[in-house]
This record gives structure tokens, sequence and C-alpha cells, in this order.
């Protein structure tokens, strides 16, 4: 599928990116990987794991925000994974158009900037957030999978699809909540919002192979959600901390108690598979029906909701502690 194939990450410094690109190397054989970032140290960090005299690899600096630059580095290019947002819950709330400037108008700029150059297919990442969102960060990222959905009906004579993938909390990611609390484990408190709150968690590698999986069996239009367990925050301090005292603290601004990936008005368009879900565009461009007669799957049912307190999978207190070890 990637052999061959000239790729561009943005954000590819990030948590996803650099496991994405190694993920890429070991399974496929690219023509090329292209690392598009606006922090250097980060590129120069990386370029000790993947040297360009041994990997067929690029590094350019930029920003999404910058559409010159996108036009220029997507030239060429066959595939995009568009990582880069600004993710950051207080940050987005303190800086709002910041935000929308990245997140927003950066998608924008992907989706000229690949159309123009016939890029063959994008892949954006999103969030849970941007379901039914609370917050700025999940308004702009349901506004940019908006975006990404509609331009494959806008695109003209251009052949660029585009499709969205939208999943949970990432373990050990940065500014995550397990190495916060393995900081906090030190001082013997962890501070707990709610002690009622759920998360969907999925790991880097789950996260990355689903992205992949995406890649193959997409045709434009989709939002792809993962089925991924459920845990319990009080549970996750539990199996960090066992000694350590629970400090409840209160839920932020712009903070759910539980996490939806599909909400009970995504699933009027909604098809369930085995193990991940199809959120449909609902455009008139799309056919409901033949989707399902040609791909399989079945819809779900009305009022159906993907919530991570109400989930089927579930993280024990043993399944976590077992987790953790990774990250000791």
């Amino acid at each position: 599928m990637l052999n061959d194939k000239t790729i561009l990450v943005t954000g590819g410094t990030g948590s996803f990116g650099k496991k994405f690109i190694a993920t890429v190397f070991e399974k496929y054989k690219p023509k090329e990987i292209i690392v598009y970032s606006r922090d250097e140290l980060k590129q120069f960090e990386m370029r000790d794991d993947f040297p360009t005299d041994q990997y067929p690899i690029k590094y350019f600096i930029g920003d999404v925000r910058d559409k010159e630059r996108l036009y220029r580095v997507t030239h060429g290019v066959d595939i995009v994974i568009h990582a880069a947002a600004l993710k950051q819950v207080p940050t987005a709330e303190f800086n709002p158009f910041e935000t929308v400037k990245t997140n927003i108008l950066g998608a924008q700029n992907i989706i000229e900037a690949t159309l123009e150059n016939d890029v063959k297919k994008v892949v954006a990442l999103s969030t849970d957030k941007a379901c039914n969102p609370i917050n700025l960060y999940g308004a702009t990222k349901l506004a940019s999978d908006k975006m990404f959905s509609a331009a494959n009906h806008w695109q003209g004579s251009h052949h660029t699809a585009f499709s969205v993938v939208r999943y949970g909390n990432v373990m050990g990611s940065r500014g995550s909540v397990i190495p916060f609390f393995l900081k906090r484990k030190e001082e013997g408190v962890i501070p707990i919002t709610d002690e009622r709150m759920t998360r969907f968690w999925i790991t880097l590698e789950q996260a990355v192979n689903f992205v992949l999986d995406c890649l193959k069996r997409m045709h434009g239009g989709e939002l792809f959600v993962p089925k991924i367990p459920s845990m319990n925050i009080v549970d996750l301090a539990k199996a960090i901390a066992p000694e350590a005292k629970l400090d409840i603290i209160g839920i932020r601004p712009g903070e759910k108690i539980h996490e939806v990936m599909v909400s009970t008005d995504d699933a009027l368009n909604t098809v369930e598979f085995s193990s991940y879900f199809v959120i449909q565009p609902s455009q008139p461009w799309w056919d409901n029906v033949k989707y399902i007669k040609n791909y399989g799957g079945n819809k779900v049912k009305a009022g159906f909701k993907y919530s991570s307190d109400l989930n089927d999978q579930w993280l024990s207190l043993d399944d976590l502690k077992n987790i953790l070890n990774e990250f000791k």
C-alpha cells in the first residue's frame, strides 16, 4: 500500500508522527517520507532516530498556517497524514483565535494544497472532543472534520480522497495524564477532577495501525472510529500510585465527565463493523444504502451512543497495571 509512495506527515515530530513513521519504515518501503513541523529542535532530535543518510526522509520546517509553504511541500506527494494541531484544551481556551488559525484555517490550507497537487489520499486525525464539543479545541476539530468531509464533493476536476480518523486518549503521549500522574506519584498526592470520570484509551501502536488500516479501506468522506476500551480515572490513579492520596479538585473548564465518539445524532449515519464504526457524511452526494451494500457493516440502532461510560470493553485495575509497566 505504501511501497514506493511519497508520504507527508504534518506534525511529524509529535508522538503519533514519530510512531507512524517508524511503523511505516518497518512494514513498507516508501519512496520518501516528509516530516513537516514547526520545531527545529524536535526535528534535530528526530534525525538521531531517522538520519537522512540511512532513511528516505526529508525534514521541512513549516506551519500549516502557511499556505504557500504547503503548496510547495505537497508537490509530488501521494499521501498526507494530517496530525498537526493545537491540542491542549486550556491553551485553546486562552488563545482562541490562534487555535482557529491552526486547526481550522490550517485544515483549509491542507485541503487546498493537496487538491492543487492532486495528492491521492488525505487522512486527518481528529479527537473524541470533536463529538458534541464543549470546548474550543473540540469545536475547531469538529469544523475541521466537516471541512475534510466536504472537500470530497467540491474538489472539481481533482481526485483527492479525504477521510478522518477519530479516537480517544493515547496512552503515554505528550501532555497525557499518565506522565502527569507518574510525576505526582513522588509527591504522594494524585489530583483527580471527578471520581466518576471515564475515558477511552488507545495505545500509540494501536492508533498508528488503525490509521494504516483506514488508509486501505477509505474511499473519501468517511469518519472512522475504532472500538477501544474504557477506563475509570480513579482506577488509573490507583494503578500508578496505590499508596497515594487522591485529591478531588473538581472538573476543569471545557472538560467532560465521560467522552463520546459517536453521538446519538451521529448514529443516524453510523455503520458498525467488527472492530470500528464509520460515520458517513450527511450529504446528498453520499449514498448510505449503497455504502452498506458494497462494503458491509450494519446500521446502528436509533439512539445509539458510543460513550466511554457505556462501553462494553473496560480496562480493569490489573489491565492498567500491566499496561503501565511499559512506562517504567
